[in-house]
């Protein structure tokens, strides 16, 4: 009988004992998944605590640039082009481009800004040109006084169209290049600004007074009117002239734009200098319609080493279709080029295609049916291939 106690006694301590290892290994088990989680709790605090701070350097950020008096900011376009004339054969990717513009502002009272064009030469060196510097000061929510070097804002092509990757096609209409019916550029003061009427109505003005454009003349002959934008007025007479634009519908808007004054050679007198032109933009759901006329007129002047004067002018229609909901642009356009010079004189009819991987990046190829003086490249057919990125 104390046998058998004794074997019960052991037995009941071996079965205590089992129990004991397994509360053990549950409370090691336990234990091990509580530190896991304080481990979890521990890195979820850090990731808070990081995460904290980030966002209040964040904050301080847009604080400092809600708070900053200056902001810059930098935009701009580039662009590259083939150039293809298939009645002589030559073919070369003739255009490399690149232009960034840079806006400075200060609170809302003035506005730097400036667009330098970086370009491949055809020689292989690199040309700068400063396409614009100006000073705009806000005076109020209608006007805005412009100082410096800006856009002509005689016509709409040249001061809203002519960025790569905003013109529908990949060359300019004829006569509306540098040096020809549309002055490109101005030196001088200007205000502009805009008053609404009614719903969806606007008036637009942009006046100007500036040193003018100047001539380029060779043998005997005026060969063209150069309006780069001159820091000199070789005939000490200014240009005053602006636009007028009328939005009576939201997708309509009409202008007309004229300039006066004078222009000649150094040492010699001026003669009289005239601008005048009309413009008309019209949206409709896909399709974009834009027609614009300018002309510039220059005296006669027996005195000079250019007598003769004369009238260049140019007009062109375009009609743009996006074919939706593809990534496709169609594009027609009509132009003509009329200029003392026959050998400048130009017809044209141009068709082209757009793909728009986004608004602002995009690649269109056109072909130009022309008509100009024989032998001459006003009268050479071509292809043209470009590639545009606004930014």
């Amino acid at each position: 009988m104390l046998g058998a106690a004794a074997f019960s006694s052991s037995a009941y301590a071996e079965g205590d004992y089992q129990a004991l290892q397994n509360e053990v290994q549950m409370l090691r088990q336990e234990l091990a998944e509580l530190r896991a989680l304080v481990k979890q709790q521990s890195a979820a605090q850090e990731e808070v605590k990081s995460l904290r701070q980030e966002v209040k350097t964040t904050s301080r950020a847009q604080a400092e640039a809600a708070n900053a008096d200056t902001v810059a900011h930098i935009a701009g376009y580039a662009a590259v082009g083939l150039t293809d004339r298939s009645q002589n054969g030559s073919s070369a990717f003739n255009a490399a481009s690149f232009n960034p513009i840079f806006h400075v502002l200060y609170k809302d009272i003035a506005l730097a800004e400036a667009e330098l064009e970086v370009s491949a030469a055809p020689d292989g060196t690199t040309e700068t040109k400063l396409e614009y510097a100006s000073i705009d000061l806000f005076l109020n929510d209608n006007t805005t006084l412009v100082a410096g070097k800006f856009l002509s804002p005689l016509g709409y092509f040249r001061q809203n169209l002519h960025p790569a990757w905003i013109n529908k096609f990949p060359s300019i209409a004829p006569g509306f290049g540098e040096g020809q019916a549309a002055p490109a550029s101005e030196v001088g003061l200007g205000v502009r600004g805009g008053y609404p009427f009614g719903e969806g109505k606007k008036l637009k003005y942009a006046l100007f007074v500036g040193n003018g454009p100047e001539l380029e003349v060779e043998d005997g002959e005026i060969h063209g009117i150069e309006s780069d934008g001159y820091t000199r007025d070789v005939d000490r007479r200014k240009v005053f002239g602006g636009r007028i634009g009328l939005v009576p519908l939201p997708r309509l808007e009409l202008g007309i734009s004229a300039a006066g004054g004078g222009i000649g050679l150094s040492a010699e007198p001026d003669r009289s200098y005239r601008v005048l032109g009309t413009d008309v933009g019209y949206q409709w759901k896909r399709l974009d319609l834009r027609a614009e006329y300018i002309s510039q007129r220059v005296g006669d002047l027996a005195a000079s080493a250019a007598p003769q004067g004369g009238t260049w002018k140019a007009w062109y229609g375009q009609a743009s279709y996006k074919l939706l909901p593809t990534k496709w642009e169609g594009v027609v356009r009509y132009g003509k080029y009329i200029s003392p010079r026959t050998d400048q004189r130009q017809e044209q009819w141009a068709l082209g295609v757009n793909y728009l991987w986004g608004p602002n990046v995009m690649a269109k190829l056109g072909y130009e049916f022309n008509q100009g003086l024989a032998g001459e490249d006003t009268d050479a057919n071509r292809w043209l291939l470009q590639f545009a990125y606004g930014f």
